[in-house]
């Protein structure tokens, strides 16, 4: 759980990082109030949501078992402990 919370995370940072980049490559003020107006911040907000709401679909549709799978939860056999699995 925590990884996917990072990646989403990272996911929102990556629009603020990609404004940063340009900014030092441009040499413009990366520190410099002037350099991170609010219209500027709010359009990167809003671009950094939209990929996010886009990885969290993405997620829920690619990530996990197929809908007709059946989950064997795990049990010992022989007295070793066999992993649950999707069959």
């Amino acid at each position: 759980m925590i990884r996917t919370i990072l990646t989403e995370i990272g996911i929102f940072l990556i629009p603020f990082a990609v404004y940063a980049l340009f900014l030092a490559a441009t040499r413009s003020g990366l520190f410099e109030r002037s350099s991170w107006p609010v219209t500027v911040v709010a359009r990167l907000t809003l671009v950094a949501l939209a990929l996010v709401i886009a990885g969290l679909i993405g997620l829920a549709q690619y990530s996990g078992a197929p809908p007709d799978s059946t989950y064997v939860p795990a049990h010992i056999e022989n007295g070793k402990l066999v992993p649950g699995v999707e069959k």
